[in-house]
């Protein structure tokens, strides 16, 4: 029995002493390379295969569908859903008409042209949107970000008509750019605005936002037209002698109201109407009042007489030449990324709450062409806004049909209620943005990320002090350029660590975080955690020369075997370029002075590929040179050590 239990001991050490074949990738043309290349770039999700193995008709009808989401659920359209939609979208209007209002005074631009923009475009997100829930509209943001920015150039009270073909040429820009990374499947790019940059530039700009409503809530006139912290503070303490009591006071309790509807509905989902109908409220309440005591002739403004009718077209407006058009350009470009990924997000969050798909180039294509339709309609930049699709979420909305029903109601307020709205106090339609904004300063998000990565949390300081003390454009710039800055670091200092064994068994990892990991007499294995590319191959070639010749005055001292072997672990390198396979003929050269030869393990196919390609000696392709683990690797050169050393 002991002879049979030595044997397959002994059977088990040579099936466990046995190295694997590295086998090379399958070959493939530069051109079928190209191709998976480009597919796994721009079409990850692969959006023809519902057409493969489909007659003709149903392609089309499929086609159909994919370009207008509305055929897809049209016609399974029933009496119950129409139920569940009808009362969501009556909310969200209620929610719409007087954000709508808000949004286009904090733009600078006419109360109507709010109302106008919650008309049109969620007719034709309806169409062509692929989310249930999203409700569409202007939003604070890009409000703020589009009249900040136009307002450098053109004064939107000395010039109110230029400045508004301002507003509409940068919507026909910001819906060019949105369409164009729809249609060019580009839409990775918005992915460098970080969740750590978001969550600080929202928390900024919502402050911004709040602190630019002072105007309305203390009734002050000649207010500042900067939009940072320190000017709007000196703008109004140095107004004191405009501060009007009955405005302070009117605003303060509607804020307060808004503010306790706003928490009601939060501690309380299923009382989501409470919130949602507070502004409308609000607004009736406040107009009724004025109206009543003729407050607007005692110190409170008012919106005044608004027009009535529909969306005049504004598609002569636009400006595509002349000295404003870099303005209008850049303005289109920066509120168009802002709307883009506020839409997106904000579908995909409600997509995944129930567990259906939102894609995103088609999201980025309905809402490019939503804003471009709205620039030619007299509306300004939309998108879709969380606080209205969290309501339109919570009223049961089943299809796009809420926004149908939305934009129907507004209709209805534009031809026939329009009269109803000039005695409605600037102070509370400024009450109703600062309730709503409050919303966007997350503050367990931010200490989310204070515990999780503490870079991350630089950055997204960064964007709200820049968007605070600079400006708003200013301070988001700043903080993609720190996040930019942080791939750059993770690009050029690659992440490269120590290997042991822990013992007992064939598994190898950090020695600096397996405190039971021990190394292996003779062996330096390194783990490369990263693409090799020209931007780092000078620090690895010289972080692991430094390696080898720190492990080797530490077994001098100890006066332990010499160091024979270095391993390079490669299974997260997964990408090299021609500079990267250079970085290991210059290893080996170097290597092979000291007497130490260069193993590598686990390469990836293109990794693998590219280096045998270059590799015109053949000193990779030796048995002892490639392994498929370190286990392996270690097992097979510590028997040829063995060899060697009893044929001496």
């Amino acid at each position: 029995m002991e002879a049979k239990a030595s044997t397959m001991h002994s059977h088990c050490l040579e099936i466990a002493m046995e190295a694997h074949k590295v086998v090379t990738p399958p070959p493939m043309s530069t051109l079928q390379k190209l191709k998976i290349r480009l597919k796994e770039t721009f079409f990850p999700d692969d959006p023809l295969r519902q057409f493969k193995g489909q007659p003709t008709k149903k392609k089309l009808i499929l086609g159909a569908q994919y370009i207008f989401p509305i055929l897809q659920w049209g016609p399974n359209y029933s009496l119950k859903l129409f139920k569940s939609d009808i009362v969501a979208g009556l909310t969200i209007a209620s929610l719409a008409i007087p954000q709508g209002i808000s949004y286009a005074k904090l733009a600078n631009l006419p109360p109507i042209v709010g109302l106008y923009s919650s008309f049109v475009p969620p007719l034709v997100y309806a169409v062509l949107g692929s989310s249930r829930d999203l409700a569409v509209g202007p939003v604070s943001i890009a409000s703020l970000i589009l009249g900040s920015m136009l307002r450098q150039e053109v004064s939107p009270s000395k010039d109110p008509l230029l400045f508004l073909q301002l507003a509409f040429s940068s919507t026909f820009f910001a819906g060019l750019f949105q369409a164009s990374l729809g249609l060019l499947r580009l839409g990775f790019i918005i992915d460098f605005l970080s969740k750590a940059t978001l969550i600080g530039f929202m928390a900024g700009a919502a402050i911004i936002v709040s602190l630019q409503q002072l105007k309305s809530l203390l009734g002050i006139t000649n207010f500042t037209k900067q939009m940072g912290l320190v000017p709007v503070l000196s703008s109004v303490f140095h107004n004191r002698n405009e501060w009007s009591w009955q405005t302070i006071v009117m605003g303060f309790c509607f804020l307060v109201l808004l503010l306790l509807a706003r928490h009601v509905s939060t501690k309380r989902p299923k009382l989501f109407w409470v919130s949602a109908g507070a502004p409308l409220v609000s607004v009736i309440v406040s107009t009724l009042l004025v109206f009543a005591s003729k407050a607007n002739n005692h110190g409170i403004s008012v919106i005044g007489k608004l027009q009535e009718g529909l969306n005049p077209p504004s598609w002569h407006m636009l400006h595509f030449h002349g000295s404003h058009l870099g303005l209008v350009m850049k303005t289109g470009l920066v509120t168009g990324i802002l709307s883009l990924t506020e839409g997106i997000a904000v579908g995909r969050t409600f997509a995944a709450l129930k567990d259906y798909q939102v894609d995103g180039n088609k999201e980025m294509i309905a809402i490019g062409l939503m804003n471009v339709v709205g620039s030619s309609t007299s509306c300004y930049v939309t998108t879709g806004a969380f606080s209205r699709s969290a309501v339109n979420h919570n009223a049961g909305a089943k299809t796009a049909a809420s926004n149908i029903v939305m934009s129907v109601t507004v209709m209805v307020t534009l031809l026939l209620l329009m009269p109803l709205f000039q005695y409605t106090p600037n102070v509370v339609l400024g009450a109703i943005i600062v309730s709503a904004v409050v919303g966007l300063i997350d503050i367990p998000a931010a200490y989310q990320i204070w515990k999780v990565d503490k870079y991350d949390f630089i950055v997204l300081l960064c964007a709200f002090l820049g968007v605070i003390f600079i400006s708003v454009q200013d301070g988001l710039a700043f903080a993609v350029g720190l996040s930019i800055f942080k791939i750059l670091l993770q690009i050029t200092r690659p992440k490269i660590v120590m290997l042991g064994n822990i013992p007992g068994t064939q598994i190898y990892r950090n020695l600096h975080h397996y405190k039971e990991a021990v190394r292996v007499p003779g062996f330096l294995i390194l783990s490369i955690e990263a693409p090799i590319n020209f931007a780092n191959i000078t620090y690895l070639n010289e972080r692991i020369l430094r390696w080898i010749e720190e492990y080797e005055a530490e077994e001098d001292s100890k006066k332990q075997s010499s160091l024979q072997f270095v391993i390079l672990e490669m299974s997260a390198v997964s990408a090299i370029d021609t500079s990267g396979v250079s970085l290991f003929k210059d290893l080996r050269k170097a290597m092979e002075k000291k007497g130490v030869e260069l193993v590598l393990v686990n390469p990836l196919g293109e990794v693998m590929e590219k280096i045998l390609k270059a590799d015109e000696a053949q000193d990779f392709m030796r048995p002892d040179s490639l392994y498929l683990t370190v286990g392996e690797a270690v097992a097979s050169l510590s028997s040829t050590m063995k060899d060697q050393s009893s044929t001496m």
